[in-house]
């Protein structure tokens, strides 16, 4: 239990880390970075402190869906924002388009090797994970059209509000399924458990 505590805290971290570091980039952002962003630029609060409170917010939509946080839900909303804040706290601005490339995808990968992390520890979904499920199960959305309906809304809101959407986004958006589709079985702990159970039952 407690490996698995570590392993969830440290995804959350590296998680916000590799948003933030996207964020320097400049060149465009994920969805909800986007929208986080928009609001940032629109109230002068610090955009980890936005996501912080987005997910919260986002989680309260999970009450009329009948969703039930987990441990990762809470330290989702908790840790992800105040990781980004303090990562941008620290790191500067990039300058020159590819320096901005390679830096937006060092901060992909980071965050596709976090979600790994968290995701394999089995704490539960993140708030925005939780609402696409929450869809499905509501009302019968399939999965992809609840994400892409819920993603392209917030996108569209955090353009529109001055949130940055450039070639990072649709690097993004191309890029990080395949990249959590390398990282998640390295750390998805259920899985690893169920090759271990089916070795011991072929050795015996």
């Amino acid at each position: 239990m407690t490996s698995r505590i570590v392993q969830l805290l440290v995804g959350l971290v590296l998680y916000g880390a590799g948003c933030a570091i996207m964020v320097r980039a400049g060149i465009g952002l994920d969805p909800w970075t986007v929208f986080a962003q928009g609001i940032s630029r629109q109230t002068g609060v610090g955009i980890g402190w936005v996501t912080n409170i987005v997910g919260f917010l986002v989680l309260l939509l999970w009450i009329p869906m009948r969703q039930r946080p987990g441990l990762g839900t809470v330290a989702n909303i908790l840790l992800v924002g105040t990781s980004m804040q303090a990562t941008l706290a620290v790191s500067p601005a990039v300058d020159g388009f590819a320096l901005q490339l390679i830096v937006f995808v060092a901060g992909m990968v980071l965050v596709a090797v976090a979600s790994g992390l968290y995701i394999g520890a089995d704490f539960g979904p993140g708030p925005r994970d939780g609402l696409m499920t929450g869809l499905h199960a509501r009302f019968g959305w399939p999965i992809w059209a609840a994400r892409l309906g819920v993603e392209a809304s917030v996108l569209l809101a955090g353009w529109i509000l001055g949130g940055t959407v450039g070639i990072g986004t649709i690097i993004f958006a191309l890029g990080i399924g395949p990249l959590v589709h390398r990282t998640l079985p390295l750390f998805d702990r259920r899985r690893r458990a169920a090759r271990r159970a089916v070795a011991e039952v072929s050795a015996a």
